[in-house]
């Protein structure tokens, strides 16, 4: 009964057609699916490949930009270290000016006292001679005057030696 079924032998011939196509058209299918599955793993090598290539630069990137940085520091850290050696110095060589310059002007005080103080004895003595000169006029005679020059000149000798 079954094989007088007119669905039975569709059924037939239908899994007989799929056997007839499938097994030709099975090498060209799964030929097909591996080229492409091996397309898939030629892209996927390439991507890992790049991913590590890539992966390599930043690693190589970061470490340039450490060391960059690094040497930053070091530059900047000499650079304050120059800067204080000159700050240094400089005061140094100021605080020397401003000493020498003190030291003249203290000099140039000294010498002017000692002027001034010399200029005062020197008008003291002319004011001295002057009085005594004046005094010895007045009240001295013209006699009495020469014996006082005669005794000076006979006392110079022995306050010369």
């Amino acid at each position: 009964m079954m094989l007088q079924s007119a669905e039975f032998w569709v059924a037939i011939a239908f899994i007989a057609f799929v056997a007839g196509v499938f097994k030709p058209g099975r090498k060209v299918i799964l030929g097909a699916l591996d080229r492409r599955a091996a397309k898939i793993q030629s892209e996927i090598d390439e991507a890992t490949r790049l991913r590590e290539e890539a992966q390599a630069a930043l690693a190589a990137y970061q470490r340039k930009q450490r060391e960059a940085a690094e040497e930053a520091g070091e530059m900047l850290e000499h650079a304050r270290e120059e800067a204080d050696l000159l700050r240094k110095r400089t005061l140094s060589e100021l605080e020397e000016a401003l000493q020498r310059r003190q030291k003249q002007a203290l000099d140039r005080i000294a010498q002017a006292e000692a002027e001034a103080t010399q200029e005062v004895r020197n008008h003291a003595v002319d004011i001295a001679v002057a009085a005594t000169v004046r005094i010895l006029e007045e009240n001295l005679g013209d006699e009495r005057g020469d014996d006082l020059v005669k005794a000076a000149i006979e006392e110079l000798p022995k306050k010369l030696h």
